[in-house]
């Protein structure tokens, strides 16, 4: 134990404070309480409260359907601002849509029918005024790479398009199962750090797999991992298309300048947000006139022209794919809601209003079940959009359904058009916009604050680059559980001392100027305390009283009184309970005192169950702060006082 001053503690009349239970309430009022805190945190019944019934089934049409809640006072001035951001983020999905499609080894027809049903839905359910819904790079990386690992994109088209559809029901109706369930903590084991390392490695992932249509190579790896994707690249120096490297480097330029314009100047956000169609646009023209499907430029081809075609009868809710599909929809599902939910709050803080995050997830979920249905797959809030969105000035989520009435007619009547858009300008679309995923700052922050947390982030990080995608998460996933488990059965116990002329009683290592209390041991446990830490807890303290002896042995001065400071002890279970007692006892028989200090409501009230034999609850065992119990004992202790150190 770390040597510390030593001070005395005079006796004074001073008024001990007793410490009262609880007031009594039924374990049925405390299991509603429990599981109201628990479901209901935002306690969503508050507003009907003292409502006619009239006004209770408005409000609840309103909190079931957000349309409802800003239709009646929408104005003319705000559909004007929702016009030009719908048409703005318009401009920037039809390109994505075609190239996350691409991305997740599906044709580009579905990531527009993806960008055209999902939207309406969203905007009549969805609670953010900023959130852009559609295909996202992620999701449509991760949901590609699992199918792929099990059925080719290629050799059997139509099963994998079946199995994407039926990842899209599953995906939704487990978010819309959190929502209804009110189980959105669930998604809150994706950490921050967990987050940005998965992330990064993705947006590199994504990029090199973009290498294939930036240098025109045939014949590319399946592989998702960097060094099989690398290796591929260097094999194939042959197939590589200089017509194609050229194209792709001009317009890779120009998209990113682009972007940097967007970034630097928000108020210049149109410039970035058009930079993907005006490329798409200047790359079919020059495919068309130069006819460079004849000089080794890969183009999309023929699109069909037409609204989604059903796809319920392509839904497997049965057979040897099953397992596949649901796993897929669960890992697909996750990342998306989270990515979502996070864009959508992020924007609410900048304008001042709230997002309820199980609704979130309740319109998200029900998006993509119907999506499935009229063959869209995975949809979310995508950042890039949402952000275009917040900066033209979007007011509701009508720029959504102007959005997806601008991609409806492009469906209709503009498909032809698309059918010489170059390939390689949908790889630099999707390296821009992925590059927007790589946080270096946020990553440098985290190592500032919390090395085990950027430790986290690196295992997300090289997960994904050197095994798989969905490896790499589970990694990160595992640690950061792993931290959670460590911090509950490896609670943070320090011993706390005087500060000199005051009451207040402190961490003897965080403030030098506390000073230990002669024969007195004064430990607080920073933690519940349950059956998965009270062997470490016994151990622990034992280790603290040994020391302590040690070092009293050394000043001639021994330990009369161990104080734990129960102010932090938030729970405690059996086992808990248990603890005190046993360490009572093995006390008691070494001559040594023990004391409790503020046990809060709870385990004040199952110490008061459990103490039948009074010994945890007789007078002198209990006390209200510190300072009186060490007032209060202090006269009882006898021992010789030491030199100050």
């Amino acid at each position: 134990m770390e040597e510390n001053r030593v001070i005395d503690i005079t006796t004074g009349s001073f008024e001990v404070h007793k410490v009262v239970s609880p007031p009594h309430r039924s374990t049925l009022l405390k299991l509603k309480n429990r599981l109201k805190e628990t479901f209901f945190p935002d306690d969503p019944l508050r507003q009907f409260k003292g409502q006619t019934m009239k006004q209770k089934l408005i409000l609840g049409a309103q909190y079931f359907f957000p349309i409802l809640e800003w239709c009646p006072n929408y104005g003319f001035n705000m559909f004007k601002s929702d016009i030009v951001s719908g048409l703005t983020i318009a401009s920037l999905a039809i390109p994505q849509g075609i190239s996350y499609a691409k991305l997740a080894n599906l044709p580009p027809i579905v990531g527009l029918y993806s960008s055209f049903v999902p939207p309406l839905v969203y905007a009549v359910l969805g609670s953010s005024r900023d959130l852009a819904v559609g295909p996202v790079s992620i999701a449509s990386l991760v949901l590609g790479s699992m199918l792929r690992e099990v059925v080719s994109p290629t050799k059997d088209p139509i099963l994998f398009l079946q199995l994407a559809f039926s990842s899209t029901f599953f995906a939704g109706l487990f978010q819309a199962s959190l929502g209804f369930l009110r189980l959105g903590f669930i998604i809150d084991f994706l950490s921050k750090a967990t987050l940005i390392g998965f992330m990064a490695g993705a947006a590199i992932i994504v990029s090199l797999q973009q290498l294939k249509g930036l240098l025109g190579i045939t014949n590319f790896t399946k592989q998702m991992a960097i060094i099989p994707v690398l290796s591929s690249v260097f094999h194939t120096i042959n197939e590589w298309s200089w017509q194609t490297i050229l194209m792709g480097f001009c317009f890779l330029v120009f998209l990113l300048l682009t972007r940097h314009i967007g970034m630097r100047k928000p108020k210049l956000f149109w410039v970035s947000a058009g930079a993907p169609l005006l490329s798409v646009i200047i790359s079919t023209l020059i495919v068309f006139a130069i006819k460079g499907q004849n000089h080794g430029i890969s183009i999309i081809g023929k699109l069909h022209q037409g609204l989604n075609p059903p796809s319920w009868n392509m839904l497997h809710f049965s057979g040897s794919y099953l397992g596949l599909v649901i796993k897929t929809g669960i890992v697909t599902g996750i990342l998306s809601l989270t990515e979502g939910i996070a864009v959508g709050r992020t924007f609410a803080a900048l304008k001042n209003y709230q997002v309820d995050g199980n609704k979130e997830m309740i319109a998200i979920g029900l998006m993509n079940m119907v999506g499935s249905t009229t063959s869209s797959y995975v949809t979310t809030g995508s950042f890039s959009r949402s952000a275009v969105n917040h900066n033209a000035g979007s007011k509701t989520a009508m720029s959504n359904i102007v959005m997806a009435v601008t991609v409806m007619v492009t469906l209709l009547f503009l498909m032809p058009l698309f059918q010489y858009t170059p390939n390689v300008v949908l790889g630099a679309i999707i390296v821009t916009a992925v590059i927007g995923l790589i946080d270096i700052p946020a990553a440098f922050q985290i190592w500032k604050i919390d090395k085990f947390d950027f430790l986290v982030l690196l295992c997300a990080f090289f997960g994904v680059i050197f095994i798989s995608v969905q490896d790499g998460l589970a990694i990160a996933i595992g640690i950061s559980i792993l931290k959670v488990l460590m911090q509950i059965t490896r609670p943070k116990t320090v011993m706390l001392g005087n500060i000199p002329g005051t009451g207040i009683y402190r961490n003897v290592d965080h403030y030098k100027e506390a000073m230990s209390v002669a024969g007195f041991l004064i430990l607080s446990i920073e933690a519940p305390i349950n059956f998965a830490n009270v062997t470490y807890l016994k151990e622990r303290i034992s280790r603290w009283i040994q020391d302590y002896e040690e070092e009293g042995a050394k000043k001639q001065s021994g330990l009369r009184v161990v104080v734990l400071d129960l102010s932090p002890v938030s729970a405690i279970d059996t086992s808990g309970i248990s603890l005190f007692k046993d360490l009572s006892m093995a006390l008691e028989k070494k001559g040594l005192e023990f004391v409790l200090v503020n046990p809060i409501g709870e385990v004040m009230e199952k110490l008061q169950r459990a103490d039948e034999t009074k010994n945890l609850m007789r007078p002198g065992v209990l006390f209200l702060t510190v300072d009186e119990a060490v007032g209060s004992l202090s006269s009882t202790v006898k021992y010789q006082l030491p030199e100050h150190v």
